[in-house]
């Protein structure tokens, strides 16, 4: 991912599914992000295989351990970003004096994620 600007690449909190202009810009460390794309590729490229997995007429169980993987591919990378936004957002959140909009986005968030 490439960022022109001499910042650190960043995005701004979603509400509802929708990009709220008025949220703040989360900055995260470059290295990071590049390592949460790098496995959201990978994630993506299996998905492909079990889309031709499928087209193919693979055996059941054999697709569905490949859904397993993704499926545990998926929840790392999920468990990497809610990490870094423990450690780096929330921190910001309570030094900027707006820690409980910040627990609350997240507590939204995870009503969406978690079944």
């Amino acid at each position: 991912m490439h960022n022109p600007s001499s910042h650190p690449p960043s995005h701004l909190h979603e509400v509802a599914g929708k990009s709220d202009s008025s949220a703040h810009p989360h900055v995260h460390d470059p290295e990071s992000l590049r390592r949460i794309v790098n496995r959201l590729a990978r994630v993506e490229g299996h998905i492909r295989g079990i889309k031709t997995m499928v087209q193919e007429s693979r055996p059941c169980p054999d697709v569905l351990v490949q859904i397993a993987a993704v499926r545990g591919a998926l929840d790392r990378v999920a468990r990497i970003i809610l990490d870094e936004h423990l450690s780096e957002c929330i921190g910001r959140a309570a030094e900027d004096g707006n820690i409980e909009a910040e627990i609350a986005e997240l507590k939204t968030a995870l009503d969406r994620f978690l079944p």
